[in-house]
């Protein structure tokens, strides 16, 4: 899929079948019946580390791709399109607080938890089905590969130590073949650090139990 671009999308491919794994594991979780629902997302991992990739990927794009291309393309019938994908992005900023203020809500939040974990999964499936439709095609023809490269620097800085994590989190339950077409893209020491180091470290993370202690 990434071949039908100029631009390698390999990284943004992965991301958003990350995200929609994510979503996936979320509506298994606020379904559940043996646990309370908001006591294991409020202190599940998987939950803190869903909202910090998909702020850190959402804001990357605001930051290094559509505000540049929304100037490079200001008379073009394009700019409806770039802020279609603006207006996605600022939808779920709000879905996830109000999930988070759900998950405190000791008296309605039960109640409300399933409802906006339905609306979360719709937005943002929607929005990556519509990137991935339309979006991507159209920064595949407007940026250069330098453009493309900062998009990819910025996220990697907004990552920053963390990214012993992610890079696991990224590719876990992707097929083999995949990630090792992921791996290619890394720096040597990159992949030396993914399969000696990082891989095992995540392998040991409870993604989504509640953490030891906590209380319904």
């Amino acid at each position: 899929m990434s071949g039908e671009y100029k631009l390698d999308m390999t990284m943004m491919l992965t991301i958003h079948d990350a995200f929609r794994r994510e979503l996936d594991r979320i509506a298994k979780v606020a379904d559940g019946v043996s646990d309370d629902p908001r006591t294991v997302m409020r202190t599940a991992l998987g939950w803190k580390l869903f909202k910090t990739y998909l702020h850190i990927h959402h804001t990357s794009e605001d930051d290094t791709v559509w505000g540049l291309m929304e100037e490079r393309l200001a008379d073009a019938p394009d700019l409806a399109l770039l802020h279609a994908m603006e207006a996605e992005h600022a939808a779920i900023d709000p879905l996830l607080a109000s999930i988070d203020e759900a998950l405190a809500d000791p008296e309605k939040g039960a109640e409300r938890l399933g409802g906006l974990v339905g609306d979360l999964n719709s937005s943002l499936r929607g929005h990556l089905k519509h990137e991935e439709a339309e979006g991507l095609s159209l920064v595949d023809s407007t940026l250069t590969q330098e453009e493309w490269s900062r998009f990819a620097a910025v996220h990697l800085k907004k990552v920053g130590e963390d990214i012993g994590t992610y890079m696991p989190w990224l590719l876990d339950d992707a097929a083999a073949d995949w990630v090792e077409t992921v791996l290619g893209r890394l720096p040597g020491w990159g992949r030396v650090k993914y399969e000696g180091e990082w891989k095992a470290a995540y392998d040991q993370l409870s993604l989504w139990t509640p953490a030891a202690g906590t209380a319904g």
